[in-house]
């Protein structure tokens, strides 16, 4: 029986709306609905990331977000009863070019100066950390060692179970079609299996948060983006201690995934929109310049590859909090690193309904109104 209504609802199944419930249940809320218009959760943009969990940002307030957040990963299955697989295998950034050197260099000190101990590394110290590699141009390179991988699915799942067990109503297969605004004020949520009355709506719809947005008439600023990755067969000389490693300047990534590796490419080319197809003809770019890094990849065969997308906002920031619509609130536009601060980001969400402004960490200045009023904020380090 679809409900005829809720105090929350939340659009979205991703780690973002999970989060989000989970949040919202433990201080107390009680009548949640959270919505998933695909057939399973977490099979959007959380489904299809890398994983890659980090402390190494250039701005203070994405190294803040990570100052919370991973550390809920890491206490995450003695509070949701969910083991996530956190791999501390560390993000090695290899730089190739000058201009990326200096930025870098003052990415370090930010970080060290908020208490992330990130290493700096000359060009000789990256080569003979990454022996499988040719980084015969790298320059410098940063390293820390607490970054890492998660599994992407059982931190959605470990949220949605514990959720549930508080009473949140998690549907799949829950489409919304509409928003129903009287005056200026939210009052409901239309969807393929029912039609639910509520006062608050949460937009946690990653790439698709704009869409559900103009259902509302709010014009969020956010542009869908394909990103795709490929894994290989087992390639038994990786060592176990391979970090995640970026090639900074081409947006080209390696970490390990199983026995074998897993790759990434930024496409400078990508044409925006909701194709989740992968682009072969990139991939065998994306191919091309993971062989040239690490010859060993000769090798390996194709294990499986897939695309997702990022939303991303124009100076590749999130969106928290209110909309012109009273009750309409919004949390979305990572740029591609929201999986990491899924878990700061659901707390932030109840605390802004909730408490009327965010605690936890202060993500004031992440509000909408910024794009509008010129207040945005650059981050350097996305791939």
């Amino acid at each position: 029986m679809f409900p005829k209504t809720a105090d929350i609802v939340i659009i979205g199944g991703g780690v973002m709306g999970a989060s989000a419930a989970y949040h919202l249940a433990a201080r107390g809320q009680k009548n949640i609905l959270l919505l998933e218009k695909e057939e399973f959760f977490g099979q959007g943009a959380t489904g299809r990331c890398a994983g890659g969990v980090r402390y190494q940002f250039s701005t203070e307030i994405n190294v803040r977000l990570s100052l919370k957040s991973l550390p809920m990963l890491e206490r995450f299955k003695e509070e949701t009863g969910q083991e996530i697989g956190y791999r501390k295998c560390g993000y090695l950034f290899a730089l190739t070019k000058p201009d990326d050197v200096e930025n870098f260099r003052r990415n370090v000190e930010l970080q060290r100066r908020l208490g992330v101990q990130t290493e700096w590394l000359t060009g000789d110290e990256v080569r003979r950390r990454l022996p499988l590699m040719r980084f015969d141009d790298a320059l410098a390179g940063t390293f820390n060692p607490a970054d890492g991988l998660v599994d992407p699915n059982s931190v959605v799942m470990g949220y949605i179970g514990a959720a549930q067990r508080m009473g949140v109503r998690a549907l799949t297969g829950a489409a919304v079609t509409g928003l129903k605004v009287e005056g200026s004020q939210v009052t409901g949520v239309e969807t393929n299996q029912g039609t639910v009355a509520t006062r608050t709506v949460v937009n946690a719809a990653g790439p698709w948060a704009g869409l559900i947005a103009r259902m509302a008439g709010v014009a969020l600023p956010l542009t869908p983006l394909r990103r795709q990755m490929l894994t290989t067969t087992p390639l038994p000389e990786l060592p176990a201690d391979f970090p995640f490693v970026i090639d900074f300047a081409q947006s080209l990534y390696f970490h390990r995934e199983g026995q074998g590796l897993l790759t990434g490419m930024s496409n400078p080319n990508e044409k925006t929109g909701f194709d989740q197809n992968v682009d072969e003809a990139f991939e065998l770019v994306n191919l091309e310049a993971a062989i040239a890094r690490m010859p060993l990849l000769e090798k390996a065969g194709l294990a499986s590859h897939w695309a997702g997308l990022y939303e991303v906002t124009p100076d590749a920031h999130p969106i928290y909090g209110p909309t012109p619509v009273e009750g309409f609130t919004i949390v979305t536009g990572f740029s591609g690193h929201g999986f990491m601060h899924g878990p700061v980001s659901g707390k932030l969400m109840a605390e802004i309904i909730l408490d009327g402004k965010s605690r936890t960490v202060d993500v004031s200045m992440l509000d909408l109104a910024r794009f509008e009023e010129g207040r945005l904020i650059k981050e350097y380090n996305v791939v």
